[in-house]
């Protein structure tokens, strides 16, 4: 097998290498990029439904990632605090904040893993 696939490519220096990032749980997704960002905004918001409508997505959308994290976690992520005189909030537990700090530091090693197999594909 060649150490080279330069000769593949039609154009030279627009190929990159490219990934996702996804934290597993059996064959589903546990924790990825828009879960992360959506326990960010709740944390900042306090309210699902402003994390959700920041996100461009549907409250049912967000309701269902985050009862999908908190019935996967061994406690859950986000605690909903129902009706009451403020009608009502989320907030993200300490474990989901080291759940995001561990995932923003797995990013960053990733991205470097997918910048440096991009320069060495353009030296090929």
């Amino acid at each position: 097998m060649s150490k080279s696939i330069k000769h593949i490519f039609k154009e030279t220096g627009s190929y990159k290498v490219n990934g996702s990032l996804w934290i597993d749980f059996g064959e589903n997704h546990f924790f990825g990029p828009g879960r992360a960002e959506l326990l960010e905004r709740i944390d900042q918001t306090g309210s699902i439904n402003q994390a959700a409508k920041q996100m461009s997505m549907s409250y049912k959308k967000a309701w269902e990632m985050i009862t999908m994290l908190n019935t996967q976690a061994r406690r859950p992520l986000v605690i909903l605090h129902v009706g009451g005189e403020r009608g009502g909030g989320s907030k993200i537990t300490n474990e989901a904040k080291e759940l995001i700090a561990f995932h923003r530091l797995l990013r960053e090693r990733f991205t470097a893993f997918l910048e440096k197999e991009t320069r060495n594909l353009e030296e090929l």
